[in-house]
């Protein structure tokens, strides 16, 4: 095991990194920026070391800077969480190459999963089903209109290097392609550095759910189950829970033991998550997630396994110590990512939190780093915290978590905590019956005025 690990990144899920290695005995290291000097994670590290000022290329993802400060410390092994280097395959590469542990996937199974092209390939020879599209990208458009009309409009113009909405564009009709190739290049391009897009066949009311999975390196993987993430805003997640609404018993068991078959086969190593789109009952493989996800909570609260521990102990070298007889679904789980944003317009709200009080009892969690008195700096993403609940039942989750709702109070900036009030109250969400464009019709038909 190792003796102390680097933190390589900030907020909750620093924090969140911090617990699970004193929890395991390993001393931690905390780097931040300038903007971070009185950021949580900081005051609880065994150590920590600024690495540069706000801006997140200077600091987050400065290399140099993140290696000087495991030689400073003596630090063996870096946890990346999720976001700034996560899932930056050369980054791993450097790591490895300076004798320090990754506690992550392999360099190349970053590198396949994070083309997009790549992964579907490698989905599909694994045998997890996919999107109907171009077997690889499309450059040009007389091509592209026969792959269309092939698996039938809509389509969707996807970006191989892309995600977070970005690259990603809808072609309902044949005349509508042209245009949005052209405009998903550009974007791609901009945001990437790279312009290659590939096609998919647009589902019109799919469902967002996706597998997690824990790989040894080894030959060993195991699923916990799935998650629902179709609440979304501009491809963003909201809300997620487990298990899903939409789901049966059967289903669930086929399509984990499928996404853990294929992991085994691909030797994959950590936590990792397979992303679907699931529409009348098929699943459509849309991605991999090969890091530490922000809605990992909600699988430790039906499982009570910690998907951080088991990271670190397999980055050390490990064998999984659990099998997939061993993994057990108990109750329902739901997380609502509580953001400094206006809760309708999503304006993000930077400042000082002049009081804070986060909701508590039985079966409720709140995974965040702020605390009263601390100012939510502008330069990096706006979570304040994430809220989890777990009950026996869907029914029972869904009233501990308008009551958890009711009691938190985040008072200086502005927060989507009035969003998930309202949510929580509506007739679809309370019937789990939503999809992954349900949000963004409720807020354009004035969902938060109703």
């Amino acid at each position: 095991m190792f003796d102390k690990i680097l933190i390589a990144n900030r907020g909750e899920i620093a924090l969140r990194i911090l617990r699970a290695a004193k929890e395991l005995g390993i001393a931690t290291v905390a780097v931040h920026s300038t903007a971070d000097a009185d950021a949580m994670h900081v005051k609880l590290a065994d150590e920590s070391v600024c690495i540069g000022p706000p801006a997140a290329r200077d600091s987050y993802l400065n290399i140099p800077a993140l290696l000087a400060a495991c030689e400073i410390t003596g630090a063996e092994a870096i946890h990346p969480g999720y976001g700034f280097l996560s899932e930056n395959a050369r980054f791993a590469e450097i790591c490895e190459e300076h004798d320090i542990a990754f506690i992550g996937p392999s360099a190349e199974h970053i590198r396949i999963m994070g083309d997009k092209i790549e992964a579907k390939r490698t989905a599909a020879r694994l045998g997890i089903p996919c999107v109907p599209g171009s077997e690889g990208g499309v450059t040009d458009d007389a091509a592209a209109m026969k792959i269309a009309r092939d698996i039938g409009f809509p389509v969707l113009v996807k970006a191989a290097a892309g995600g977070g909405g970005r690259g990603m564009k809808v072609a309902r009709t044949p005349d509508d392609l042209s245009n949005a190739l052209s405009t998903a290049r550009l974007e791609a391009k901009a945001a990437f550095g790279d312009d290659a897009v590939y096609l998919e066949k647009y589902l019109e009311k799919p469902r967002h759910i996706e597998i997690q999975v824990l790989g040894d390196g080894q030959g060993g993987a195991i699923h916990l189950g799935e998650r629902d993430c179709s609440l979304q805003r501009r491809h963003q997640k909201v809300w997620e829970e487990s298990p899903s609404p939409a789901l049966n018993d059967h289903q669930r068991e086929a399509i984990g033991e499928t996404v853990a078959r294929a992991m085994r086969e691909l030797r994959y190593s950590g936590a990792g998550t397979i992303e679907f789109l699931y529409e009348d009952g098929q699943f459509y493989f849309i991605e991999m997630n090969t890091r530490i996800q922000v809605e990992h909570p909600v699988s430790e609260m039906v499982t009570g396994i910690d998907l951080v521990n088991e990271q670190i102990k397999v980055a050390a070298g490990g064998k999984l110590t659990l099998a997939q007889s061993d993994v057990r679904f108990n109750g329902h789980a739901i997380e609502c990512r509580v953001n400094a944003e206006h809760p309708s317009t999503f304006r993000p709200s930077p400042g000082r939190i002049t009081y804070f009080h986060p909701p508590g009892g039985l079966g409720v969690r709140v995974d965040s780093a702020v605390y009263q008195g601390y100012a939510i700096p502008p330069n990096y993403d706006s979570l304040v915290g994430k809220l989890i609940v777990h009950g026996r039942t869907r029914t029972e989750a869904m009233m501990r978590l308008r009551r958890a709702l009711d009691e938190f109070i985040v008072d200086g900036v502005e927060t989507t905590l009035p969003l998930f009030r309202t949510l929580v109250r509506n007739h679809d969400i309370q019937n789990g019956d939503y999809d992954i464009h349900w949000l963004e019709k409720f807020l354009a038909n004035g969902g938060m005025q109703a």
